[in-house]
């Protein structure tokens, strides 16, 4: 028996010459004397079985056989595979002797790390902060599988492997592969342990038997060096960040997220947690290459910017289960199929019927991302323009219908007004409905053509005061709800009034809704009062936080029933990012080429007819 090498995988030394499916062929300059060459014979599954041979590298003169350390490798060896050396030898001298190594596929993988703001992660070789919630979320996200009979398995540095408290070592329940070029570093023979010389050697044997049928989803967990290789690279699937918002003096430091090619699926509310702010947040990648995808201002037209806007990623089930439900569209889905499911059956003013369900909830994240529905199109153009027309206080529906938005023909048309008794009413004046009460409210209305500049009170330029001049304020309440006025419109407001909420430099917001249409209207309202939101906030040089949508009855109308079950089976896709033009400051000032929506890839529209 010859002496024990220790030659990582990656070294100079090692070339890749070729394998079957199942062996890996390798031809080592040997350590041990100038004047021999060593030929080892891999097989995944025995974690690798090495062999020497003297003069040529095919050679037929088995000398012996001896423990080659080649990362997670290493095993005693097995004389019976010397036998097939030879003729493994031969063909690889036959097939692959130009010295072009076939790449061999790569499990895909996902990156776990805590990180401030400047992407600091560590200080002299330790985390500068105590957050025990994050310990906990990292082990629910590296241990949980979708399989019982699978695991995972967790990639680190040596130093990250060192930095672990020896009683917690190795990470239970996860097969744990530490990356290591040290010869003398042997940790192998421990159980749930492998060792590899690169994170790509890593990669190449757990996507081989018997590791791509044992390990379910593959996390690298560090460190710096390990996790500046890994972050943005094209192996790199989904990225969960423990975003640290309080700042700490750190000495290692990783790339940003590349935003142009992964994009928020799911960001937690803030937390706290020994006076330290953070949020979970998980990115998913989305586009194969770092070109910014191409804004679109209206999703409904397919031209060259939302082709290139599309996602070249179109299923997220990679992801962990706990994460993938977190999608914050779920809430929406799961109350429309409630309602469906277990909604009273209640006639209404349209005589449609409905399914009907009362007191409900949903809250959307408005720091990263914007809560525009991705399981069906939803009309952005429509949100954008319609939203204007609020804050310009205009009640003429023609003004939405010269710029193709339709949205409110039906209570404008001749025969509506005429249904509702507003006989004298001319077509499209729809009365003093929402825009005219924020900005008019207690005016008396005329018609849609009058000037009511200067009259009733400006709700909306009282809640920006209130939020600049006293942030603490819980009056900033804006009403459409009028009573005295009920009667002069073309339809009574279903989103009632809105409340404004300062904190950390956000400003949140929660509408109560008295009814809502879960097919058509709520994707809407949503949009709606989560761009009113982001507008106010950078108006009032605050950040947008949260929005929540508190309805009274919520209901699905007959007639949606089958589109809806329909979309229900629809997966969510990443919600986009609302851009803004930073420079306008005036409420008043905004016009639709001022929002951009970056990275919006519906499904497909589903048709509803609305209930009139």
């Amino acid at each position: 028996m010859c002496s024990k090498l220790a030659v990582p995988l990656d070294s100079p030394c090692v070339r890749q010459l070729g394998g079957g499916r199942r062996w890996f062929f390798f031809f080592v300059e040997s350590t041990l004397e100038r004047n021999w060459n060593a030929v080892g014979l891999l097989h995944p599954a025995e974690r690798g079985d090495i062999y020497l041979t003297r003069s040529s590298w095919f050679g037929l003169d088995v000398l012996g056989s001896c423990q080659l350390e080649i990362g997670a490798y290493a095993k005693v060896t097995r004389r019976s595979y010397c036998h097939r050396l030879a003729n493994m030898a031969t063909d690889i001298y036959q097939n692959g002797s130009n010295g072009n190594a076939q790449h061999d596929p790569q499990r895909t993988y996902q990156v776990v790390v805590a990180a401030t703001r400047d992407m600091g992660i560590g200080k002299d070789g330790n985390l500068p902060w105590k957050l025990p919630s994050d310990l906990k979320f990292f082990k629910e996200v590296t241990m949980t599988t979708s399989d019982p009979s699978k695991r995972n398995a967790v990639i680190m540095g040596r130093k990250t492997w060192e930095s672990i408290p020896p009683q917690n070592r190795p990470l239970p329940g996860r097969l744990n592969v530490v990356l290591t070029r040290s010869g003398s570093f042997d940790i192998a023979t421990a159980e749930n342990i492998l060792m590899c010389g690169s994170l790509n050697s890593a990669l190449q044997l757990l996507a081989a038997t018997p590791y791509c049928l044992s390990i379910e989803r593959v996390f690298v967990i560090g460190g710096g060096q390990v996790l500046r290789e890994a972050l943005n690279a094209p192996g790199c699937e989904a990225i969960h960040l423990t975003d640290i918002e309080t700042s700490f003096q750190c000495d290692t430091f990783i790339p940003p997220v590349d935003c142009s090619v992964f994009r928020p699926w799911y960001s937690s509310f803030p937390l706290l947690e020994n006076s330290i702010r953070y949020s979970f947040v998980a990115y998913v990648r989305v586009q194969s290459s770092g070109t910014e995808p191409h804004a679109t201002h209206d999703g409904e037209v397919v031209d060259s910017k939302s082709i290139k806007n599309k996602f070249k990623v179109e299923r997220f089930v990679f992801l962990p289960k706990l994460i993938y439900e977190r999608h914050e569209e779920y809430a929406y889905l799961r109350l429309v199929k409630d309602i469906i499911a277990n909604g009273a059956k209640k006639n209404d003013r349209t005589g449609t019927g409905t399914l009907s369900k009362f007191g409900c909830q949903t809250r959307f994240n408005l720091r990263r991302s914007f809560p525009l529905l991705t399981t069906k199109r939803v009309f952005w153009r429509g949100v954008v323009e319609e939203l204007l027309w609020f804050i310009s206080g205009s009640t003429n529906a023609k003004v939405l219908q010269g710029k193709g938005i339709h949205i409110w023909d039906g209570n404008a048309s001749r025969e509506y007004l005429d249904s509702v008794g507003l006989t004298h009413r001319e077509e499209g004046d729809l009365g003093p409905v929402y825009g005219f009460q924020w900005r008019h409210f207690g005016a008396e209305y005329t018609d849609m053509h009058a000037d009511y500049t200067g009259k009733g009170f400006d709700q909306l330029s009282a809640i920006i005061d209130k939020i600049k001049n006293d942030p603490d304020d819980r009056r900033m309440i804006l009403s459409a709800w009028n009573p005295s006025d009920l009667k002069k419109m073309a339809l009574p407001p279903c989103h009632m009034f809105a409340q404004f909420y300062v904190e950390n430099g956000e400003l949140s917001c929660q509408m109560y809704q008295r009814s809502a249409d879960l097919g058509l209207g709520v994707p809407f309202n949503i949009a709606s009062y989560s761009l009113l939101t982001c507008m106010i906030a950078q108006v009032c040089d605050l950040l947008p936080g949260d929005f929540v949508h508190a309805i009274g009855d919520a209901h699905v109308y007959s007639t949606h029933v089958r589109p809806l079950e329909e979309q229900l089976q629809k997966q969510p896709k990443p919600f986009p990012v609302l851009k803004m033009n930073p420079l306008k400051k005036d409420i008043d000032s905004f016009v639709a080429s001022d929002f951009e929506l970056v990275g919006y890839d519906p499904h497909n529209k589903i048709e509803m007819k609305m209930a009139i």
